[in-house]
């Protein structure tokens, strides 16, 4: 097991460099074009479609991880209600698929 405190510098290494790859990104993209040629709305929409995407990912992970160990349970219990319990777990990909939906709308915005 690692500690609370390494665990901690690693998911905010991680969520730093996740943000650093697009900004890295955009400054290549707009050094090579005319000044001026990038808007800051453009830069925004495409932060704004990341974090749509990114968050909407990261609750349904959350979510499946809660409902698929309660899924478990249930099922050492109960083996008649497989159904529901592969109906909850699939669940929570709606909501990525809502976040990828409103990415696609975000970036396709003039």
């Amino acid at each position: 097991m690692i500690s609370k405190r390494l665990a901690r510098q690693l998911a905010l290494g991680t969520f730093l460099g996740v943000l650093l790859i697009p900004a890295i990104a955009f400054a290549a993209d707009a050094s090579t074009t005319a000044a001026g040629a990038v808007s800051i709305g453009a830069g925004i929409r495409t932060v704004g479609a990341a974090l749509a995407m990114g968050l909407s990912a990261l609750g349904a992970g959350w979510a499946q991880a809660k409902i698929g160990s309660a899924g478990q349970g249930t099922l050492a219990e109960r083996p008649e209600e497989r159904i529901w319990v592969i109906t909850l777990t699939a669940l929570p990909e709606i909501i990525v698929l809502l976040g990828f939906v409103m990415a696609i709308l975000l970036n396709s915005a003039t």
